[in-house]
């Protein structure tokens, strides 16, 4: 892992002190005797803006750190393995593609949550794929055979009556040739991220429909992506980690209330992608849906069922043990 970003010298000055939803949460006062903090995130994700606005804005001086980002582009196995052994202190991810591998034991905690949404499914309407029930027999492509996409999109399936393994066939592609390979017919729809499934939409006008999303029925109020520490951490300096979930749901808040600032922040560490166009992509997130506590806890639980039920988890794992287990509340 390499750093990225270094701590701006200067911030934008002043703003009264920010409060989270539900009065849960309040900002605490600039300490000049900041904590360390090594922070591991994807610097291509632009539903991880929050981590840009936190930096750029001050959230995290605020909330007495001072936080180095580390751009981390390997496995989620490996991530995980690099704050179990002290290489980064916090990350954020996916909570679908982290619940497997904390199954496994590593010692991290899920500590906090930024947002939901980011996760879609789209049909070629040349193919016929207007819905759930049309992908039977069909082929889906993804650019990850253990991605979030497949993972979630399957218990989507197996809820709609639709076995994922024996109904319909995955295949894996670059992200950026998965519409080349639905013009060549070799799938039907497409289970991916944005912004990549934006791009998809956007140079092949009218061609896909959106089937599904992780913010469909049910899911609309669910969280993905999450904020992990590790296990020694929590254990030790509980009021470190409490301040990075206070900055983390500020500045998600400030997102939620600032698309078109937060994404001309952001602009400068996605340039393939343009500001109009990330401004829309922020407007599909829930910002607002970042829970903390025993609202995380139940959702990681709710999750934990799901992925049970369809073999991303044993059998033998109890949700409700596995929740409390891979779950930690700083803020209590």
């Amino acid at each position: 892992m390499n750093p990225n970003f270094s701590r701006r010298s200067l911030l934008r000055a002043g703003g009264a002190a920010v409060v989270a939803s539900g009065g849960l949460i309040a900002s605490q006062a600039f300490s000049q005797q900041s904590r360390k903090l090594t922070f591991a995130w994807n610097a291509t994700a632009f539903c991880l803006s929050p981590v840009v606005v936190a930096q750029e804005r001050g959230y995290f001086e605020r909330n007495g750190l001072q936080v180095d980002l580390i751009n981390y582009t390997g496995s989620t196995d490996q991530l995980l393995e690099s704050l179990a052994t002290a290489k980064a202190d916090a990350a954020v991810g996916m909570i679908h593609r982290w619940l497997k591998p904390l199954e496994s034991g590593f010692d991290v905690k899920i500590v906090g949550s930024s947002h939901g949404g980011c996760v879609r499914l789209v049909g070629a309407k040349s193919a016929g794929v207007t819905d759930l029930a049309s992908l039977k027999g069909k082929t889906i492509g993804v650019s990850d055979i253990a991605s979030p996409g497949k993972n979630f999109f399957s218990i989507l399936l197996a809820k709609n009556g639709i076995d994922a393994e024996k109904d319909v066939v995955w295949r894996q592609y670059p992200a950026d040739l998965l519409d080349i390979a639905v013009k060549k017919g070799e799938i039907q729809a497409i289970a991916d991220g944005d912004p990549n499934i934006y791009l998809i939409e956007k140079r092949n006008q009218g061609a896909f429909v959106e089937v599904a999303s992780n913010l469909s029925g049910e899911y609309k109020d669910k969280v993905c992506c999450i904020v992990g520490a590790r296990g020694e951490l929590v254990r030790k300096d509980k009021a470190t980690v409490a301040s990075l979930v206070r900055a983390i749901v500020q500045a998600s808040d400030y997102v939620a209330e600032n698309p078109n600032e937060s994404a001309k922040l952001f602009a400068r560490y996605s340039p393939k992608v343009a500001v109009e166009d990330l401004r829309a992509l922020l407007g599909t997130l829930t910002h607002k849906h970042h829970p903390v506590g025993r609202n995380l806890r139940d959702e990681v639980e709710f999750y934990a069922r799901d992925f049970r039920g369809v073999g991303v988890l044993k059998k033998t794992t109890d949700p409700v043990r596995f929740a409390e287990h891979v779950s930690f509340d700083p803020l209590a």
